[in-house]
């Protein structure tokens, strides 16, 4: 589930994408499914792609709407 979530946040071109329609590309729901499985699906996908978790900078939240994807620059992760 985690790879087909990356993919959706991914192909969302930056913009973002309500927790409802993740659940409904991801996992099939019709917008009816409980959206704390998306916010833990997320948590661990955090996890394994951001350097921090608790400060995302890859898949980050929008306030009121859900999540997007910011594609890391280049030089992300290195220091000078």
């Amino acid at each position: 589930m985690e790879f087909e979530l990356l993919a959706v946040l991914a192909a969302g071109s930056g913009e973002a994408i309500s927790r409802s329609t993740l659940l409904k590309k991801v996992w099939g729901y019709d917008g009816n499914g409980d959206t704390r499985l998306v916010n833990v699906h997320i948590q661990r996908l955090r996890a394994k792609v951001e350097d921090d978790p608790e400060k995302p900078q890859i898949i980050v939240t929008v306030r009121g709407i859900g999540y997007k994807f910011v594609t890391p620059s280049p030089l992300s992760g290195q220091t000078a």
